[in-house]
Formats: structure tokens, C-alpha cells, sequence
């Protein structure tokens, strides 16, 4: 088929170019908890006929006999012919595609390395695509095919699950991998069903085999058959409760979302905010990029350039709408970097509080990989500060050295690997500021790291929380008196924020809690500092869905004896 080729693949059956942008195909089926309880009886039932029926129609007409298997000569026919589900080439078997494009086979190999492997996709993706010789746009479908598929995998599971007569477990990994890549084009990028499917049938050829491609085959035109909309209907009908809908029809484990409801009610929010915020953990993020003071001059990226506009909230955070953030020359260099607008306004937080006493000694204690600490030791330059980095990981020490390679080297004491839990045993009082991005389940950046939502259970808490009791006992005990500690998560979850900092607080009588709202609006640009949301609580919860930032937490803690 023309269609499947990379020049036409994103193109409709008129040449028009179709979107690639699965947030654009998604923002058209969200629906609130309200609308969806809403729903009346017949637009259920008219939902079930085009979309629930559509799996038990398949899994009973799967049952063929042996006698309907066979043709007008008696040949054995294969269970997709015999139910008619099947298209004729016009080309010879020897002459038929055998394979896929190469963006859709890299897609592939990131799901493949991410399930076998437990890599990251941002890790993986990357070098993939240069070793192949991928860009432009090819990168882009790549890039949001596997991330888009990733994160929509639970969707995507529901629907196969309805169009397939085993259980998801039972078929082998890679055909499942297949199957997911396939729905996503056709549910979640609107790329063309022929060049969808036919792709697909290739990419399973080339990669599992002639067998599968049969069944990615037939399975995938059953997606195909059902629009997206009466698919989440009947996700949703066949759950048993509204959190659960919820979470199916945005792809997210059951425990993840009564988590963020929980901690959407922890902070004062409307728990019915909840559709909203796991919608946008499911939209491709923004790239971001900081400006290091002293290192960087936002103009010098924006200069020119109709692609990097200012953004919402940080001054040092621009926002680049396309393009290779390594083409400007300060990221290259390391005097600006890639980061999101939520990291950086903790960061700037941290240097802004106020403090009693001498302010020239400052500690990142986890810095790993360096983002943070490259920005507080360019503002730790600009105010005759030095800042340690402490990371326990000798590789993520080692980009720590590589994100702080362009920091002037008066304003970097040391980086160094070790127990941030033991730093304040042993270099008790001897710093004025101290960051603590903790370890956390990441719950705040899973539209970052969509396979995240999939590796973490809820008995990872047990470990993390015990650990980050730990670190800022720790933390608290490196700081003088007088001094300021921040506790940063890149997690909403009630357990890893406001239940730690309670914790550790109750043990303690030399610690108070800062105003972080306040000291927030101190740093953002002054043309925001009446429209941020912060809340009315002591510490600051960000939102992907309210502030478009990863949902990073801060309480900010001064040593008081």
C-alpha cells in the first residue's frame, strides 16, 4: 500500500496532513466526572451496540467450526479469512511489504527496551533516533508514537482486551507492544486506518513473525472499527465505580489516581479537578528551557527566534516550540539548559528565602542529575556563594560534573558521592541553605516519564517515605541555625509531602515552616505574581493541569537552635 510509506503516513486519503499530536486527538474525547455520570441510558446502550458489543461479537464469532473453516475445495482456512476479516493485496505474497518504516520500528524497540529492560523512554529514544539517522519529521512521529503509546497503554489495553479472545497476559509481550503501536495511530494520532494497520502488519512481520501479523491483522481492523469515543464509553460502563472509569478511559493505574484525587483534597483543590490533571499527564509537555544568571541572558535565546518565548511563570524559563534544544549554543555549553518551569521555581525559591546570619555555603544534598544544582550554583556565583553537590550514584555524580561544567569554579566547592543521610552526622550546622529534591515515586512528571505510572506500587511508599524521613532529618541537622532548608518532591502524593515534613516536625522542636507561597511569588516573573494559584497552606504545590509545570512540591524549613 502507498499509504504506509514515510512520506504519506500522516496524511489523509485526500493528501491533507493529518495531526500527529495525540494531545490534539485527546482533547476532543475528555469528558468530566459530572458529564460522564450524566450520561443517559439510551446513549449507553447505543455504546455498548457500537463498542461493547464489538468484543463479545468478535470473541463469539472467534468459535468457528471446522466445517466453516473450510473452503469451496475443502482447504483449511485461517480464523481471520473464515470470518471474512481479511483484505486481498493485489500484489504476490513475494512482492508484499515486509517490514515497516524506520520510525515505527525505533517506536518499537523503546517499548521493547523499556518493558525488558526497565529503561526510560527519554533515555532510550534519543540515541536511537541518532543512530538511525532519524529527524525532522520522522523523529517527531517516533517521538510521539512511543511516548504517546506509553502513555495511553492502559487505554489502549481496555480496547484490546474487548477485541481479542485471550487474555492480555497470555499473548507474548512483543505482539502486545505491536498491538498498542497500532491503536495509538489509530486512536490517538488519527494517522490514516490503511497506513495504521497495513504499518503495523509489517512492523509484526518484520519483528514477531508471520503468525502474529495475522492476528495484529484482524485485531487491529476491530479497533479500527469503533471510534475513539464510544471505545471510552464502554471502558467506562464496564468499571465498577467512577474512580475507576476515571482511570481506565486516562490510562492510569486505579491506586495513582484515588492518590492524586487524595492529594488534590490535601491541597485544597476541587477533587473534581481529577479528570483535568490525568488528562494532562497524558499531553506531550512543553520543551522548557533555563537561562543560568549570570551564564545566560534569556534574550540570547530569544533573539531571532519566533520558537523561544518567555514563559509563564520563572524568569530564568523560556518555552521552545519545536526544534533540537542542543542547536543553541548556550545548551551546548551548559550556560542554559533543558528544565521544567516547576523544577526551576523551587530552585529559585530555595536562594530567594529569607535567612538570619552569613549566606555563602550551600548544599544541594541528592543532586543528581544536576538540573538544579547547575542553577543554584550559577545564583550561588552571582552572590559570592559556593555550593557542595552531594549525590549517592557515582554516574549521576558524573553529570552533576557535566551540568556544572560552564558555573564558574569559585562557585562550585565540590561535587562528591555519598549517604546524604549521613551529612548532617557529619558536617553538623555547616551550611546556610540546603536543597533536598528527595527520591520519590515521580508522580509529579508522568507525562516526563510516562512508564513510571506502570513500574510503581503503592508498596514503593514503605521504602521511599522511610528514606526521605531520613534525608531531611539529615538535612536539617547540615543547616545553621538561622539557616533554610527546602523539601522538594516531584510528587503530589500526600504520603511523600505534607505526611514527612508532619512527621519529621513532631520529632523536632528547632525547626519552624516558612511562608513558601510567599516567597514563590517573590521570584516569579512581577506580571504574575497576582495570577499564580498557590493555595492558602505554608508549603506549594504546583500542577500540571493549573500551572502547565511537573507537580513539584516545596515546604520551605528554617533552623530556629
Amino acid at each position: 500500500m502507498s499509504g504506509g510509506t514515510p512520506a504519506d503516513r500522516d496524511r489523509d486519503d485526500t493528501g491533507r496532513r493529518a495531526p500527529t499530536s495525540g494531545s490534539n486527538a485527546r482533547s476532543n474525547d475528555r469528558s468530566g466526572g459530572s458529564e460522564r455520570s450524566g450520561r443517559d441510558s439510551n446513549a449507553r446502550s447505543s455504546a455498548r451496540r457500537t463498542g461493547g458489543n464489538t468484543g463479545s461479537n468478535v470473541r463469539s464469532n472467534g468459535s468457528d467450526g471446522g466445517q466453516e473453516r473450510r473452503d469451496a475445495r475443502g482447504r483449511q482456512r485461517g480464523a481471520a479469512r473464515s470470518r471474512g476479516e481479511t483484505s486481498r493485496s493485489a500484489h504476490a505474497p513475494s512482492q508484499r511489504r515486509k517490514g515497516t518504516d524506520p520510525a515505527r520500528a525505533v517506536a518499537y524497540d523503546v517499548l521493547r527496551q523499556v518493558d525488558g529492560s526497565d529503561a526510560y523512554a527519554n533515555l532510550v529514544l534519543p540515541p536511537l533516533l541518532r543512530e538511525r539517522g532519524i529527524r525532522g519529521r520522522d523523529a517527531g512521529f517516533a517521538t510521539e508514537l512511543a511516548y504517546g503509546t506509553l502513555r495511553l497503554r492502559g487505554r489502549y489495553d481496555a480496547v484490546l482486551a474487548l477485541c481479542l479472545d485471550r487474555p492480555l497476559d497470555r499473548l507474548d509481550p512483543p505482539v502486545l507492544d505491536v498491538l498498542r503501536l497500532g491503536a495509538h495511530q489509530l486512536l490517538g494520532m488519527r494517522v490514516p486506518q490503511h497506513a495504521a494497520v497495513s504499518e503495523t502488519v509489517g512492523l509484526a512481520r518484520e519483528r514477531t513473525g508471520a503468525g502474529s501479523a495475522q492476528l495484529v491483522n484482524a485485531v487491529l481492523r476491530r479497533v479500527a472499527r469503533t471510534p475513539l469515543d464510544d471505545w471510552l464509553t464502554t471502558i467506562a460502563d464496564d468499571a465498577p465505580d467512577d474512580l475507576a472509569a476515571l482511570a481506565a478511559t486516562q490510562s492510569h493505574p486505579v491506586w495513582i489516581a484515588r492518590a492524586l484525587r487524595d492529594a488534590l483534597a490535601g491541597n485544597g483543590r476541587p477533587v473534581a479537578e481529577l479528570d483535568a490533571l490525568l488528562a494532562a499527564d497524558n499531553d506531550a509537555p512543553r520543551v522548557t528551557l533555563v537561562a543560568r544568571p549570570g551564564l545566560a541572558d534569556p534574550d540570547e535565546l530569544s533573539d531571532g527566534d519566533d520558537r523561544v518565548t518567555p514563559s509563564r511563570w520563572a524568569p530564568t524559563a523560556l518555552r521552545l516550540e519545536g526544534g533540537d534544544p542542543a542547536a543553541f549554543g548556550a545548551v551546548r555549553d551548559g550556560r542554559a539548559g533543558v528544565q521544567d518551569e516547576g523544577s526551576q521555581l523551587v530552585a529559585l525559591a530555595l536562594a530567594a528565602a529569607p535567612l538570619t546570619g552569613p549566606d555563602t555555603r550551600w548544599l544541594d544534598l541528592c543532586a543528581g542529575p544536576g538540573g538544579k544544582a547547575a542553577l543554584l550554583a550559577a545564583l550561588a556565583a552571582g552572590r559570592g556563594a559556593r555550593l557542595v553537590a552531594n549525590e549517592v550514584q557515582p554516574h549521576r555524580a558524573r553529570l552533576v560534573e557535566k551540568a556544572l561544567a560552564a558555573v564558574p569554579a569559585d562557585a562550585v566547592e565540590a561535587v562528591r558521592t555519598g549517604d546524604g543521610r549521613a551529612v548532617g552526622q557529619d558536617e553538623p550546622g555547616a551550611y546556610d541553605r540546603v536543597l533536598l529534591d528527595a527520591p520519590c515515586t515521580g508522580l509529579g512528571a508522568l507525562r516526563r516519564r510516562p512508564e513510571s505510572r506502570w513500574r510503581r506500587t503503592p508498596a514503593d511508599l514503605a521504602t521511599l517515605t522511610g528514606l526521605q524521613r531520613e534525608l531531611l532529618d539529615s538535612a536539617l541537622d547540615a543547616v545553621r541555625p538561622g539557616g533554610v532548608v527546602g523539601y522538594v518532591t516531584c510528587s503530589p502524593h500526600l504520603a511523600e509531602t505534607q505526611v514527612v515534613v508532619a512527621d519529621v516536625l513532631r520529632r523536632r522542636d528547632d525547626v519552624e515552616l516558612l511562608d513558601a507561597p510567599a516567597v514563590v511569588r517573590d521570584v516569579v516573573r512581577s506580571e504574575a505574581r497576582d495570577t499564580i494559584e498557590l493555595g492558602d497552606r505554608q508549603d506549594v504545590q504546583l500542577w500540571p493541569h493549573v500551572h502547565g509545570t511537573d507537580a513539584m512540591h516545596l515546604t520551605l524549613l528554617c533552623r530556629t537552635v
